[in-house]
């Protein structure tokens, strides 16, 4: 008789143990008070491109728990862009006139150390909408008309399963007013094999223009299955953008954030946002100052193509808006006008 071997696939890595284990730390004890803090989880998908002989590797740099997380900063807030103050009912932030956020689950398939949603999200928290929560926020959304974007949020909505998600896009569709569904996920790169042709089907709207915003902070996010996930998505009409973190020793080099701009313009993903990383419980490890990301941002106008220029922001705390963050080209005084061009100098215009 023929003995059956079972190969447990690979998993999500989720305890300082699994860690261990993966060889992404020395030992469980030392993560246990990060780990009990925030949630913990790292796809095969990304778990595969951890270098395990560098220590200053931007994948795991990005995912994998540090001491360093325990060191609260005063500045820091557990809401730093104030989601709270602006929920009018659970699962929705209204913040912008036309445009509200759905946070339809507090789940991810995996978790950033530097998330500013951080206290908010984990499988032991309570933000997965009921079906009552979720016919509330959907009420909300009808009741306003000025309401013409709807942004699917999270934690990460693509944790959805298809059914779902599909439910919710034909709520979403059957609202008069609401012209836009955009969806933010770290999926195409977490967990690209959940990117499948009948998810994909679930998203798509033949009323409404649907976006999605993919969380992306490194080139090396963008493999070969990541960048055919995407391709299932911009091949069946959906318009992808990016949202990236500028993140201390991950992509805050002229030359790292430059290849993953150029990158994801390639895979037919426009960059949208860079955002200055959020005053987040735990993070200031990861913060550069305003200052050194003007600077990035200025030689990457100088460096690269327009398609591949985002927009440099910051959350102003307490939730106002973004302040648009980036240096001017323009400078004008007493009535005269001077440029800048991309060789640093200042004309007269």
């Amino acid at each position: 008789m023929t003995k059956v071997i079972d190969i447990a696939a690979p998993r999500t890595l989720r305890t300082g143990d699994d860690l261990v284990a993966a060889g992404l730390a020395r030992g469980a004890g030392e993560l246990g008070p990060v780990m009990a803090t925030y949630a913990t989880a790292i796809t095969p998908a990304l778990a595969a491109l951890i270098d395990r002989n560098d220590p200053a590797d931007p994948i795991a740099r990005q995912f994998v728990p540090s001491a360093d997380e325990l060191h609260v900063t005063p500045d820091e807030l557990p809401d730093p862009i104030g989601d709270v103050t602006h929920e009018p009912v659970p699962g929705i932030v209204h913040r912008y006139p036309d445009r509200v956020l759905l946070k339809a689950v507090s789940v991810c398939p995996v978790y950033c150390r530097f998330c500013f949603r951080r206290e908010m999200v984990g499988p032991d928290k309570q933000g997965n909408l009921s079906q009552a929560e979720l016919g509330d926020a959907l009420a909300y959304i009808r009741s306003r008309p000025e309401v013409w974007e709807v942004i699917v949020t999270g934690g990460d909505p693509f944790m959805l399963s298809a059914r779902r998600a599909e439910a919710l896009t034909r709520a979403l569709e059957d609202i008069p007013h609401v012209k836009v569904i955009r969806w933010h996920t770290r999926m195409p790169v977490a967990d690209p094999s959940r990117i499948s042709h009948e998810f994909v089907g679930a998203i798509r709207s033949a009323a409404k223009a649907v976006y999605v915003a993919v969380h992306c902070n490194h080139a090396r996010e963008l493999t070969a299955d990541a960048r055919a996930a995407l391709a299932r998505m911009t091949d069946a009409g959906i318009v992808l953008l990016s949202q990236t973190v500028l993140l201390k020793g991950v992509n805050d080099d002229i030359d790292m954030l430059a290849e993953l701009m150029c990158a994801l313009v390639e895979t037919r993903v426009r960059p949208y946002y860079l955002h200055h990383a959020d005053l987040a419980p735990g993070t200031s490890h990861f913060r550069t100052t305003v200052a050194e990301g003007q600077a990035l941002v200025r030689q990457l106008r100088d460096r690269v193509s327009g398609l591949a220029q985002p927009h440099y922001v910051i959350d102003i705390p307490g939730g106002v808006s973004k302040a648009l963050a980036s240096l001017a080209d323009v400078e004008t005084e007493d009535g005269r006008t001077r440029l800048r061009g991309r060789d640093g100098e200042w004309r007269d215009y």
